[in-house]
Protein backbone atom coordinates (compact mmCIF):
# COMPACT_ATOMS: atom_id res chain seq x y z
CA UNK A 1 0.00 0.00 0.00
CA UNK A 2 1.52 3.59 -0.96
CA UNK A 3 0.00 6.40 1.07
CA UNK A 4 1.17 9.79 1.61
CA UNK A 5 -0.12 10.74 5.28
CA UNK A 6 -1.43 13.85 5.18
CA UNK A 7 -0.34 16.83 7.08
CA UNK A 8 -2.15 19.80 8.78
CA UNK A 9 -6.02 20.72 10.35
CA UNK A 10 -7.96 17.66 11.30
CA UNK A 11 -11.83 18.39 12.04
CA UNK A 12 -13.60 16.00 13.86
CA UNK A 13 -16.82 17.27 12.39
CA UNK A 14 -20.36 17.46 14.18
CA UNK A 15 -23.50 15.08 13.21
CA UNK A 16 -26.69 17.03 12.52
CA UNK A 17 -29.68 15.43 13.87
CA UNK A 18 -33.32 15.67 14.41
CA UNK A 19 -35.21 14.94 17.41
CA UNK A 20 -35.60 11.41 16.27
CA UNK A 21 -31.85 11.19 16.45
CA UNK A 22 -31.58 11.03 12.24
CA UNK A 23 -29.19 12.51 10.38
CA UNK A 24 -30.45 16.00 8.74
CA UNK A 25 -28.71 15.69 5.43
CA UNK A 26 -29.11 19.58 3.85
CA UNK A 27 -27.66 20.60 7.46
CA UNK A 28 -24.45 17.66 7.59
CA UNK A 29 -23.88 18.62 3.45
CA UNK A 30 -23.44 22.19 4.95
CA UNK A 31 -21.38 21.50 7.98
CA UNK A 32 -18.88 19.97 5.61
CA UNK A 33 -18.55 23.09 3.21
CA UNK A 34 -18.65 25.70 6.39
CA UNK A 35 -15.39 22.96 7.69
CA UNK A 36 -13.92 23.03 4.46
CA UNK A 37 -14.11 26.54 3.50
CA UNK A 38 -13.19 26.36 0.44
CA UNK A 39 -9.80 25.01 0.57
CA UNK A 40 -9.12 27.39 3.50
CA UNK A 41 -10.29 25.20 6.59
CA UNK A 42 -9.42 21.48 7.66
CA UNK A 43 -7.03 19.72 5.62
CA UNK A 44 -9.07 17.00 6.71
CA UNK A 45 -12.52 15.71 7.88
CA UNK A 46 -12.94 13.44 10.61
CA UNK A 47 -16.32 11.98 10.29
CA UNK A 48 -18.56 10.30 12.96
CA UNK A 49 -16.10 10.09 15.85
CA UNK A 50 -16.74 11.18 18.96
CA UNK A 51 -17.28 15.01 18.53
CA UNK A 52 -19.70 13.00 15.63
CA UNK A 53 -21.47 11.07 18.79
CA UNK A 54 -20.76 7.63 16.82
CA UNK A 55 -22.05 6.48 20.20
CA UNK A 56 -25.27 7.99 19.97
CA UNK A 57 -26.43 6.71 16.60
CA UNK A 58 -27.93 3.77 15.25
CA UNK A 59 -25.55 1.87 13.12
CA UNK A 60 -27.94 2.71 9.90
CA UNK A 61 -27.58 6.47 10.52
CA UNK A 62 -23.80 5.79 11.74
CA UNK A 63 -23.30 4.49 8.08
CA UNK A 64 -25.96 7.55 6.71
CA UNK A 65 -23.62 9.96 7.99
CA UNK A 66 -20.98 8.17 6.50
CA UNK A 67 -22.21 8.45 2.78
CA UNK A 68 -23.20 12.13 2.64
CA UNK A 69 -19.94 12.94 4.35
CA UNK A 70 -18.11 11.06 1.75
CA UNK A 71 -20.00 11.89 -1.12
CA UNK A 72 -20.64 15.88 -0.40
CA UNK A 73 -16.38 15.45 0.16
CA UNK A 74 -16.33 14.84 -3.00
CA UNK A 75 -18.85 17.64 -4.51
CA UNK A 76 -17.03 20.20 -2.54
CA UNK A 77 -13.33 18.93 -3.94
CA UNK A 78 -14.51 18.98 -7.23
CA UNK A 79 -15.70 22.43 -7.00
CA UNK A 80 -12.25 23.67 -5.04
CA UNK A 81 -10.12 26.61 -7.12
CA UNK A 82 -7.46 25.10 -9.53
CA UNK A 83 -4.33 24.40 -7.22
CA UNK A 84 -6.07 23.76 -4.17
CA UNK A 85 -5.20 20.83 -2.16
CA UNK A 86 -8.39 18.42 -2.33
CA UNK A 87 -9.68 17.87 1.50
CA UNK A 88 -9.48 13.93 2.86
CA UNK A 89 -12.67 12.21 4.71
CA UNK A 90 -11.47 9.93 7.28
CA UNK A 91 -14.47 7.54 8.37
CA UNK A 92 -14.88 6.78 12.33
CA UNK A 93 -15.62 3.05 12.12
CA UNK A 94 -16.15 2.95 15.66
CA UNK A 95 -18.98 0.38 17.57
CA UNK A 96 -19.68 -1.40 20.24
CA UNK A 97 -19.03 -4.88 18.87
CA UNK A 98 -16.41 -6.18 16.53
CA UNK A 99 -19.45 -6.62 13.68
CA UNK A 100 -20.09 -3.27 13.89
CA UNK A 101 -16.41 -1.85 13.34
CA UNK A 102 -16.31 -4.93 10.74
CA UNK A 103 -19.49 -3.37 8.82
CA UNK A 104 -18.42 0.60 9.34
CA UNK A 105 -15.42 -0.46 7.63
CA UNK A 106 -16.72 -2.24 4.68
CA UNK A 107 -19.25 0.38 4.70
CA UNK A 108 -16.60 3.26 4.37
CA UNK A 109 -14.38 1.06 1.72
CA UNK A 110 -17.24 0.86 -0.92
CA UNK A 111 -18.19 4.49 -0.19
CA UNK A 112 -15.06 5.83 -1.14
CA UNK A 113 -13.43 7.23 2.49
CA UNK A 114 -9.53 8.25 1.98
CA UNK A 115 -9.02 6.79 5.25
CA UNK A 116 -10.78 4.63 8.36
CA UNK A 117 -10.17 5.40 12.15
CA UNK A 118 -10.39 2.66 14.74
CA UNK A 119 -10.72 2.58 18.51
CA UNK A 120 -9.51 -0.67 19.73
CA UNK A 121 -10.00 0.23 23.41
CA UNK A 122 -13.68 1.26 22.83
CA UNK A 123 -15.29 -1.93 21.41
CA UNK A 124 -17.32 -3.11 24.06
CA UNK A 125 -16.63 -7.12 22.95
CA UNK A 126 -13.22 -6.90 22.53
CA UNK A 127 -11.08 -7.66 25.64
CA UNK A 128 -7.49 -5.96 25.86
CA UNK A 129 -5.56 -9.28 24.82
CA UNK A 130 -7.99 -9.84 21.91
CA UNK A 131 -6.56 -6.33 20.20
CA UNK A 132 -4.09 -7.61 18.50
CA UNK A 133 -5.54 -10.90 17.04
CA UNK A 134 -8.65 -8.91 15.81
CA UNK A 135 -6.38 -6.71 13.49
CA UNK A 136 -4.27 -9.22 12.24
CA UNK A 137 -7.02 -11.72 11.24
CA UNK A 138 -10.81 -10.11 11.35
CA UNK A 139 -9.60 -6.31 10.00
CA UNK A 140 -6.40 -7.59 7.85
CA UNK A 141 -8.98 -10.44 5.83
CA UNK A 142 -11.78 -7.66 5.06
CA UNK A 143 -9.04 -5.59 3.81
CA UNK A 144 -7.21 -8.00 1.77
CA UNK A 145 -10.87 -9.24 0.03
CA UNK A 146 -12.00 -5.45 -0.38
CA UNK A 147 -11.92 -3.95 -3.90
CA UNK A 148 -8.99 -1.15 -3.21
CA UNK A 149 -6.79 -0.56 0.07
CA UNK A 150 -7.59 1.65 2.69
CA UNK A 151 -5.37 3.17 5.35
CA UNK A 152 -6.14 2.58 8.52
CA UNK A 153 -5.51 5.12 11.76
CA UNK A 154 -5.56 3.79 15.33
CA UNK A 155 -7.71 6.12 17.73
CA UNK A 156 -7.25 6.44 21.36
CA UNK A 157 -9.05 8.32 23.85
CA UNK A 158 -9.69 7.51 27.56
CA UNK A 159 -12.98 9.49 27.31
CA UNK A 160 -14.77 6.71 24.90
CA UNK A 161 -13.21 3.29 26.33
CA UNK A 162 -15.59 0.71 26.96
CA UNK A 163 -15.79 -0.34 30.34
CA UNK A 164 -13.31 -2.70 32.18
CA UNK A 165 -10.60 -1.47 29.36
CA UNK A 166 -8.12 0.25 29.87
CA UNK A 167 -7.51 4.25 29.33
CA UNK A 168 -5.30 4.24 26.73
CA UNK A 169 -3.77 1.74 24.50
CA UNK A 170 -0.82 0.06 25.75
CA UNK A 171 2.19 1.11 23.89
CA UNK A 172 3.06 -2.81 23.61
CA UNK A 173 -0.31 -3.39 21.12
CA UNK A 174 0.98 0.40 19.10
CA UNK A 175 4.30 -2.04 18.50
CA UNK A 176 2.37 -5.27 17.18
CA UNK A 177 -0.43 -3.10 15.32
CA UNK A 178 2.07 -0.87 13.69
CA UNK A 179 3.56 -3.89 12.00
CA UNK A 180 0.18 -3.89 9.49
CA UNK A 181 0.99 -2.84 6.18
CA UNK A 182 -2.06 -0.53 6.39
CA UNK A 183 -1.71 0.84 9.83
CA UNK A 184 -0.20 4.65 9.16
CA UNK A 185 -0.77 6.03 12.63
CA UNK A 186 -2.40 6.84 15.32
CA UNK A 187 -4.92 9.85 16.53
CA UNK A 188 -4.49 10.29 20.45
CA UNK A 189 -5.69 12.65 23.04
CA UNK A 190 -3.31 12.15 25.70
CA UNK A 191 -0.32 13.65 27.68
CA UNK A 192 3.22 14.12 25.90
CA UNK A 193 5.01 11.70 27.39
CA UNK A 194 2.46 8.89 26.31
CA UNK A 195 2.85 10.14 22.19
CA UNK A 196 6.46 9.96 22.49
CA UNK A 197 5.64 6.52 23.71
CA UNK A 198 3.62 5.74 20.88
CA UNK A 199 6.32 6.69 18.58
CA UNK A 200 8.93 5.02 20.14
CA UNK A 201 6.67 2.07 19.15
CA UNK A 202 5.67 2.70 16.13
CA UNK A 203 9.57 3.27 14.91
CA UNK A 204 10.56 -0.47 15.52
CA UNK A 205 8.75 -1.05 12.22
CA UNK A 206 7.75 2.01 10.66
CA UNK A 207 10.52 3.88 8.98
CA UNK A 208 10.09 7.71 9.68
CA UNK A 209 7.40 9.02 8.03
CA UNK A 210 5.29 5.86 7.97
CA UNK A 211 3.09 6.73 10.96
CA UNK A 212 1.72 9.76 11.67
CA UNK A 213 0.64 10.96 15.52
CA UNK A 214 -2.02 13.29 15.23
CA UNK A 215 -2.90 15.55 18.60
CA UNK A 216 -5.85 15.11 20.25
CA UNK A 217 -5.45 17.51 23.16
CA UNK A 218 -5.63 20.39 20.17
CA UNK A 219 -3.99 23.45 22.94
CA UNK A 220 -1.22 21.19 23.21
CA UNK A 221 0.31 22.55 19.97
CA UNK A 222 0.43 25.96 21.32
CA UNK A 223 3.26 24.78 23.73
CA UNK A 224 4.47 22.02 21.66
CA UNK A 225 5.89 24.12 18.78
CA UNK A 226 6.95 27.13 20.72
CA UNK A 227 10.51 27.60 20.27
CA UNK A 228 12.59 28.70 23.27
CA UNK A 229 15.12 30.81 23.59
CA UNK A 230 16.67 30.61 26.67
CA UNK A 231 19.04 27.93 28.15
CA UNK A 232 16.58 26.68 30.57
CA UNK A 233 13.78 26.41 27.32
CA UNK A 234 16.47 24.68 25.02
CA UNK A 235 16.89 22.22 27.87
CA UNK A 236 12.99 21.68 27.80
CA UNK A 237 13.13 22.11 23.96
CA UNK A 238 15.62 19.42 23.37
CA UNK A 239 13.94 16.88 26.31
CA UNK A 240 10.58 17.17 24.14
CA UNK A 241 12.36 15.97 21.03
CA UNK A 242 14.35 13.24 22.90
CA UNK A 243 10.42 12.06 24.58
CA UNK A 244 9.28 12.47 20.82
CA UNK A 245 12.30 10.43 19.13
CA UNK A 246 12.69 13.62 16.74
CA UNK A 247 9.53 12.70 15.28
CA UNK A 248 6.97 15.14 16.12
CA UNK A 249 2.64 15.09 15.20
CA UNK A 250 2.17 16.18 12.16
CA UNK A 251 -1.54 17.04 12.42
CA UNK A 252 -3.72 18.53 14.63
CA UNK A 253 -7.49 17.11 15.76
CA UNK A 254 -9.74 20.20 16.75
CA UNK A 255 -13.53 19.97 17.79
CA UNK A 256 -13.53 23.94 17.87
CA UNK A 257 -12.33 23.65 14.75
CA UNK A 258 -16.23 22.90 13.56
CA UNK A 259 -16.99 26.71 14.05
CA UNK A 260 -13.61 27.98 13.20
CA UNK A 261 -12.25 26.37 10.82
CA UNK A 262 -10.16 29.12 9.34
CA UNK A 263 -8.85 30.15 12.71
CA UNK A 264 -7.62 26.97 13.84
CA UNK A 265 -5.82 26.35 10.40
CA UNK A 266 -3.64 29.37 10.53
CA UNK A 267 -3.51 28.54 14.50
CA UNK A 268 -2.18 24.81 13.20
CA UNK A 269 0.48 26.91 10.57
CA UNK A 270 2.30 29.35 13.13
CA UNK A 271 2.52 27.13 15.35
CA UNK A 272 4.51 24.71 12.88
CA UNK A 273 6.06 27.77 11.53
CA UNK A 274 7.52 28.34 15.39
CA UNK A 275 5.76 32.19 14.88
CA UNK A 276 5.48 33.35 18.81
CA UNK A 277 3.72 36.17 18.02
CA UNK A 278 0.89 34.65 15.71
CA UNK A 279 1.17 31.51 18.11
CA UNK A 280 0.08 33.87 20.74
CA UNK A 281 -2.62 35.59 18.96
CA UNK A 282 -4.24 32.41 18.16
CA UNK A 283 -3.83 30.57 21.63
CA UNK A 284 -5.55 33.80 23.02
CA UNK A 285 -8.33 33.02 20.53
CA UNK A 286 -9.18 29.51 20.76
CA UNK A 287 -8.68 29.91 24.65
CA UNK A 288 -11.44 32.08 24.56
CA UNK A 289 -13.53 29.93 22.82
CA UNK A 290 -12.50 27.07 24.74
CA UNK A 291 -13.60 28.99 28.34
CA UNK A 292 -17.08 29.65 26.78
CA UNK A 293 -18.24 26.18 26.44
CA UNK A 294 -17.60 25.79 29.91
CA UNK A 295 -20.62 26.62 32.46
CA UNK A 296 -20.92 26.83 36.60
CA UNK A 297 -23.93 24.08 37.20
CA UNK A 298 -23.95 23.75 41.17
CA UNK A 299 -20.61 25.28 42.28
CA UNK A 300 -18.69 22.98 39.69
CA UNK A 301 -17.61 23.64 36.20
CA UNK A 302 -19.29 21.98 33.21
CA UNK A 303 -17.68 21.36 29.73
CA UNK A 304 -20.32 21.15 26.69
CA UNK A 305 -18.39 21.52 23.96
CA UNK A 306 -20.55 19.57 21.64
CA UNK A 307 -23.53 21.54 22.20
CA UNK A 308 -21.62 24.52 22.22
CA UNK A 309 -20.40 23.37 18.64
CA UNK A 310 -23.58 22.69 17.91
CA UNK A 311 -25.47 25.92 18.94
CA UNK A 312 -22.42 28.12 17.38
CA UNK A 313 -23.04 26.67 14.01
CA UNK A 314 -26.75 27.34 14.29
CA UNK A 315 -26.17 31.00 15.66
CA UNK A 316 -23.91 30.88 12.36
CA UNK A 317 -27.30 29.85 9.88
CA UNK A 318 -24.73 26.91 8.86
CA UNK A 319 -27.33 24.39 10.64
CA UNK A 320 -31.23 24.43 11.56
CA UNK A 321 -31.42 22.71 14.96
CA UNK A 322 -28.74 22.24 17.48
CA UNK A 323 -30.20 19.25 18.96
CA UNK A 324 -27.39 16.65 20.95
CA UNK A 325 -27.98 13.24 19.99
CA UNK A 326 -29.64 10.74 23.33
CA UNK A 327 -27.23 11.19 26.12
CA UNK A 328 -25.49 14.35 24.92
CA UNK A 329 -25.23 16.82 28.00
CA UNK A 330 -27.63 19.78 26.57
CA UNK A 331 -27.64 23.70 26.56
CA UNK A 332 -30.09 24.55 29.44
CA UNK A 333 -31.93 28.03 27.81
CA UNK A 334 -30.24 30.02 30.00
CA UNK A 335 -26.69 28.76 29.10
CA UNK A 336 -27.66 29.04 25.22
CA UNK A 337 -28.05 32.78 26.46
CA UNK A 338 -25.24 33.04 28.36
CA UNK A 339 -23.09 31.15 25.37
CA UNK A 340 -24.53 33.27 22.69
CA UNK A 341 -23.41 37.06 24.12
CA UNK A 342 -19.90 35.52 25.19
CA UNK A 343 -19.86 33.90 21.48
CA UNK A 344 -21.17 37.38 20.02
CA UNK A 345 -18.39 38.93 22.05
CA UNK A 346 -15.88 36.12 20.61
CA UNK A 347 -16.62 37.27 17.24
CA UNK A 348 -16.21 40.91 18.00
CA UNK A 349 -12.90 40.45 19.19
CA UNK A 350 -11.83 38.26 15.84
CA UNK A 351 -12.61 41.35 13.99
CA UNK A 352 -10.35 43.38 15.68
CA UNK A 353 -7.50 40.25 16.17
CA UNK A 354 -8.09 38.37 13.19
CA UNK A 355 -6.77 39.50 9.78
CA UNK A 356 -10.17 39.20 7.22
CA UNK A 357 -8.80 36.51 5.66
CA UNK A 358 -8.26 34.15 8.54
CA UNK A 359 -11.70 34.93 10.02
CA UNK A 360 -14.74 32.00 9.30
CA UNK A 361 -16.99 32.88 6.65
CA UNK A 362 -20.43 31.99 5.80
CA UNK A 363 -20.22 29.58 2.86
CA UNK A 364 -23.28 30.15 0.62
CA UNK A 365 -25.19 27.23 -1.25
Amino acid sequence: MSYLLKRGLNVPIVTALDDAGCVVETDQRRIVRHVVQQGRGADVLFGVGTTGEWNRLTPREHQRAMEIEIDEVRRVNAALPAGTHPVEVWMGVNGHTRADVLAHLDASIHLGADAAVIAPLAIGDLPEHEIVPFFQRDITALLESAPRELPVFLYDNADISAPGNAAHIRTQIVKHLSRLPWIYGLKVSAPRRVIGNYTKAALHYKLPGEFGIYIGNAMLIFDMYRPSHSLLGRLREGWRDYLLHDAPPIGVISGPGNVMPREWQKAWRACWAGDESLTETYQALCTRFETICQFDENGRSVVKMIACLKYALELDGVISASLPGPGTPALTPEQKKIFQGNYDALNRYKEDHIPEEWRTKRIEN
